[in-house]
């Protein structure tokens, strides 16, 4: 007599319930091939190719210009002739694009990092996302203020979860034109300079200066954007300003509010790298070229859709 414990597995087994539409698969070997339903892989939804950032919130968020035309005697720097011009260029551009836009003029390094420490501890709970711009001179993962160079690291980190919570899984966008400044550094002539002019002031040179800023990762969230690829040429001209803002602003007030943010980039890179040195006193900078970068750790697509007023 079977005891009551296999009695109740034997009715079990007999009032097994199959859900299939189909009768199992019978193989040669004996094995059976069964259809089984798994459960939602919510996978699908984290890894949506389509998935954007949220860019609806009360602001766009601020955007600060570190903006560095004189250094201090000692650092041995150049001027740089025509970052005036870069520099208004992008408050335009980024201020139609609705970022509050901040600017502050060849400040010492003590005070860059403390404007900066200042917005990473502030609140962008209703903000879309954070801009920060160095136009400067620079050499392997520093930028040079007034008076003395920072660590890119040291400015990128304040804004990592931990240190600036309110912008946690929000786009942070770090724009760096730099160049050393060390070679083929004598101006050119620009191929639609009019001759006639004799005003120095108003003839617009083009200055070639070499790249020697790395790409640097920062975290989740962040990209990086360079002037210029490590080991090519940066260039920057004395009344228009740099191609690669001057392209950059371009290729924003065209696209800016439609295009995803890394295809405007890359339609940036294209944009400069058409660009060459025609004429030059320097034999050696004829035909030189530029090609900038960016190091996206963005997790979504970003798109500047235009602020409702």
């Amino acid at each position: 007599m079977e005891s009551p414990k296999r009695q109740k597995a034997t009715r079990n087994a007999s009032e097994q319930i199959d859900v299939d539409s189909k009768p199992a698969l019978q193989f040669k070997d004996g094995q059976q091939n069964f259809i089984e339903t798994d459960a939602l892989d919510i996978s699908t939804y984290l890894f949506d190719p389509a998935a954007e950032y949220k860019m609806n919130h009360k602001r766009r968020g601020l955007a600060l210009i570190f903006n560095h035309e004189r250094f201090f005697w000692h650092l041995m720097l150049p001027e740089r002739r025509g970052t005036v011009a870069d520099r208004e260029n992008l408050k335009r551009s980024l201020t139609e694009l609705g970022f509050e836009v901040k600017c502050f003029d060849d400040l010492k390094a003590e005070d860059v990092v403390q404007n900066i420490y200042n917005v990473s501890i502030g609140k962008h709970e209703d903000a879309d996302c954070f801009m920060c711009i160095f136009l400067s001179h620079g050499e392997e993962d520093h930028v040079y203020a007034y008076d003395a160079k920072i660590k890119i690291q040291t400015l990128t980190s304040m804004f990592r979860g931990d240190k600036c919570p309110s912008l946690v899984g929000k786009p942070k966008i770090f724009i760096i034109q730099a160049c050393r400044g060390d070679k083929h550094d004598d101006p050119v002539i620009a191929a639609d300079t009019v001759d006639s002019l004799t005003d120095k002031s108003d003839i617009n040179e083009t200055e070639v200066d070499a790249a020697a800023v790395y790409t640097l990762p920062a975290g989740a969230d962040f990209i990086m954007c360079y002037s210029v690829a490590e080991g090519y040429y940066s260039h920057r001209e004395t009344v228009n300003g740099s191609w690669y803002i001057q392209d950059l602003c371009n290729m924003i007030r065209r696209h800016g509010p439609s295009l995803e943010f890394t295809e405007l980039l890359t339609l940036v890179n294209r944009k400069v790298s058409h660009r060459k040195v025609d004429v030059c006193r320097d034999i050696h900078a004829l035909g030189k070229k530029q090609i900038p970068c960016f190091a996206s750790m963005l997790t979504k697509k970003l798109y500047f859709y235009p602020k409702s007023k």
